[in-house]
């Protein structure tokens, strides 16, 4: 079993709530658009950490993180990118690759809209984490934390870092 914080579009913004809400984690995600490598160094002293870069990455953080991350977490296949669309409107860059080998986790940022949906279609949970950083025009800072036990994503909470 592994709880997860999964956060985005810090740009280069963390303060102490963020650490605070990561700390009850096993691992931490970042859906892209980092902004600062320190950003990315503090995660991974606090818990492991796997990220993707976003459009807004430098070349540092680009040669650090890929720009997707298909990766096996308990029983569950989990795809993580930054620009990725969400189901019904997934970016043109992923639609042929979701729809032959849907993940059982399709997680994206980008857009700064938290957003968590079940994609019948292809039998998948897409989550967008909204965005933790104060750079942008969401009116609320947000992450998402839950659990991976096994095959079963469950316990999901959304965490409101305050207002941007």
């Amino acid at each position: 079993m592994k709880r997860i914080g999964l956060l985005s579009d810090t740009h280069s913004h963390l303060d102490s709530s963020i650490l605070k809400h990561l700390k009850s984690c096993d691992e931490i995600w970042h859906a892209g658009d980092i902004g600062d490598v320190s950003v990315l160094d503090q995660l991974k002293s606090l818990r492991p950490t796997r990220a993707v870069y976003g459009n807004i990455d430098s070349k540092t953080i680009r040669q650090e993180c890929p720009l997707h991350q298909r990766f096996m977490c308990e029983n569950v296949d989990v795809w993580m990118t930054h620009i990725g669309g969400y189901p019904k409107r997934y970016a043109p860059s992923i639609k042929d690759g979701i729809k032959t080998n849907p993940p059982k986790l399709f997680i994206s940022g980008h857009s700064h809209i938290l957003k968590v949906m079940f994609d019948k279609e292809l039998s998948l949970l897409h989550m967008n984490p909204g965005a933790a950083g104060k750079h942008g025009f969401h009116q609320v800072r947000t992450l998402l934390r839950f659990t991976i036990d096994g095959k079963d994503i469950k316990d999901l909470e959304v965490v409101e870092l305050g207002k941007r």
